[in-house]
């Protein structure tokens, strides 16, 4: 395979991972396409990242986004974990179709893993599987992935979305498609599972040793690891429920060490809000519905704890009960942290007793009356909540206690307190579709036009307003989401 020289394409590799020794990954390049053409490039990220724009986009960088070219420096690899998928534990998962070009440390100092997805077959793909995406889901996850960095969640990033030439069968022939995703790591609690399936005490050590001085340099031991990778998931999923998001598909091997979200497969915003919804084709328990991502994401650190125990100390009972009292503190986090981002979400500026009851009483009512999960709060800022309610009387009743609350607070800001804490776009599942369904069929207006309306989530952008806010007709539901890439 071609490699560029630095004077076509300058991207600073430093691949601390590509340093570390053992079954951590396995080297190989990615498998060229047919005819690529790019897509879709995040100009602000490619600046972010101290990447040249106009490299990127020339016929060289449009080679490496495919993966039919490497830049000097990259060292492909696709790394390995395992991972409990839907309860069920595979003790080898990996990269099946996707591979690590390196990392790069960033002009803010960050450093940050650059990745091609949908790059062809790997060490770790599943018999009869091809390595490969379909566009659609590289464009779901480009566009989503930069909303929800937009919304202040964390998350990893899309720097490119790429056409391949060829097709790709999943529910049909489908057109193929490279995502370039940008993350702080693609390091995972199945990752940690992975090593201590094999009981490689050793590589465990290494994996740890790289995590502390990658995202915790101030974990002193495995406990404040443990510790520190649970308060940061807490804060995650709190988010996740203050916005509606459903992430799909929460395996051991999709929850990042590094406190991002990651692997955007079936997941979903909520239109009419209820705890219940589920979207992915794949969830048929809803296992990974919205109400339940706090106690399985619980679940999932709990297994990343099960995988540090032997770092814990020779002691196996007291490594036990180190491990179990810091799991224990998981519900409180995710308690106040779901508190705090619903009293924001109501404006509150000092905490009360009754907050939690008065969020949760909210929801239940919006469940109840069928309202739309983002236009109900957002509606809280200039008076048009009720308007989302199937009964408006049932909002009626709740605004009555929340005005009463209000009183106790700062009056001045409040509706810019609310809309700050409330954004007026998300990526609507049936706009999500149409975007991905034009760009399928070679206009990629809607979604140029979609990732430019989601940049600025809490405006109210006038020329979008109205097409972007407005819940689905019943033509245009979303029912159900795939896990495409």
């Amino acid at each position: 395979m071609d490699v560029l020289p630095r004077e076509v394409l300058d991207i600073p590799f430093d691949n601390s991972f590509a340093r570390l020794e053992g079954q951590f990954f396995v080297r190989q390049n990615p498998v060229p396409v047919k005819a690529p053409e790019l897509l879709l490039l995040n100009l602000g990220l490619a600046a972010e990242l101290g990447l040249d724009p106009a490299a990127l986009q020339s016929p060289d960088g449009v080679a490496v986004l495919a993966g039919n070219a490497l830049p000097a420096g990259a060292e492909p690899m696709a790394l390995a974990y395992a991972g409990h998928q839907f309860g069920g534990f595979s003790p080898v998962l990996g990269d099946g179709r996707a591979l690590l070009l390196g990392e790069i440390v960033d002009p803010g100092g960050r450093r940050r893993d650059i990745q091609l997805k949908g790059s062809g077959l790997t060490a770790f793909s599943r018999p009869g599987s091809d390595g490969r995406a379909p566009l659609g889901p590289v464009i779901r996850e480009f566009i989503v992935a930069e909303a929800m960095q937009a919304l202040g969640v964390p998350t990893t990033r899309s720097l490119a979305a790429v056409a391949t030439g060829e097709h790709v069968r999943r529910q049909g022939l489908e057109p193929g498609g490279v995502l370039t995703r940008v993350a702080s790591s693609h390091i995972r609690v199945g990752t940690f599972q992975f090593f201590a399936a094999r009981r490689d005490i050793e590589g465990l050590r290494k994996l740890y040793e790289h995590v502390v001085a990658r995202h915790y340099p101030e974990a002193g031991s495995p406990l404040d690891l443990l510790s520190a990778v649970l308060e940061r998931q807490a804060s995650l999923v709190c988010q996740w429920l203050g916005l509606g998001f459903i992430h799909g598909v929460m395996n051991t091997d999709n929850t990042s060490i590094s406190g991002e979200t990651i692997d955007y497969g079936p997941c979903a915003f909520m239109d009419t809000f209820h705890p219940a919804t589920v979207y992915s084709s794949i969830d048929h328990g809803g296992r990974y519905a919205y109400g339940r991502q706090p106690e399985i994401l619980g679940w999932n650190l709990a297994q990343l704890a099960t995988a540090l125990l032997p770092l814990f100390g020779e002691e196996q009972d007291a490594a036990i009960e180190a491990a179990q009292s810091v799991m224990n503190g998981f519900g409180d986090l995710v308690r106040a942290g779901w508190t705090a981002t619903f009293r924001a979400k109501l404006g509150l500026v000092s905490a009360e007793d009754g907050d939690t009851a008065l969020a949760a009483n909210l929801l239940e009512r919006m469940a109840e009356g069928g309202a739309d999960f983002t236009n109900t709060f957002r509606g809280l800022s200039d008076g048009t909540a009720r308007d989302h309610f199937l009964d408006p009387d049932a909002y009626d009743g709740w605004a009555a206690d929340w005005a009463a609350r209000l009183e106790r607070e700062p009056q001045d800001g409040l509706a810019a307190r609310l809309k700050a804490a409330n954004p007026a776009l998300i990526p609507r599942n049936h706009r999500v579709e149409q975007a991905i369904s034009a760009a399928v069929n070679g206009d990629l207006g809607p979604a140029t036009r979609l990732v430019d309306a989601l940049s600025r989530p809490f405006e109210d952008v006038p020329e979008c307003h109205d097409a972007l806010t407005r819940p689905p007709t019943e033509d245009e539901r979303v029912q159900r989401t795939f896990c495409g890439t």
